[in-house]
């Protein structure tokens, strides 16, 4: 008799993560992810299939500003950030746009 089940009206999934910086629930796409990687380090996860413990950051600068200084960052990772983790991290955040003024 064929598939009961109609192609239409049904919606396909969307993972949404909330970025530790500005608190925002966004889908998962539009967030960069920083993973605690297994053998202690930190790093930008852009392919967001790294194995490790994952927080998830807008991609502006201010974002990752308050996930840094207010340790929200190293509070998700469950780890404390290293100066040189800390160090990598701002530097990749000089990269991304700042908030429109507008």
């Amino acid at each position: 008799m064929g598939n009961s089940k109609m192609s239409f009206g049904i919606r396909k999934h969307i993972p949404k993560r909330t970025c530790v910086g500005c608190r925002e629930t966004k889908p998962k796409r539009e967030l960069i992810r920083i993973v605690s990687k297994l053998d202690g380090g930190v790093e930008v996860d852009l392919s967001n299939r790294s194995p490790g413990r994952g927080a998830y950051l807008c991609p502006r600068q201010e974002c990752w500003e308050i996930g840094l200084k207010k340790d929200r960052l190293g509070r998700a990772l469950k780890k404390r950030l290293s100066l040189e983790d800390y160090q990598k991290l701002s530097e990749y955040s000089r990269s991304l746009p700042k908030e429109d003024s507008s």
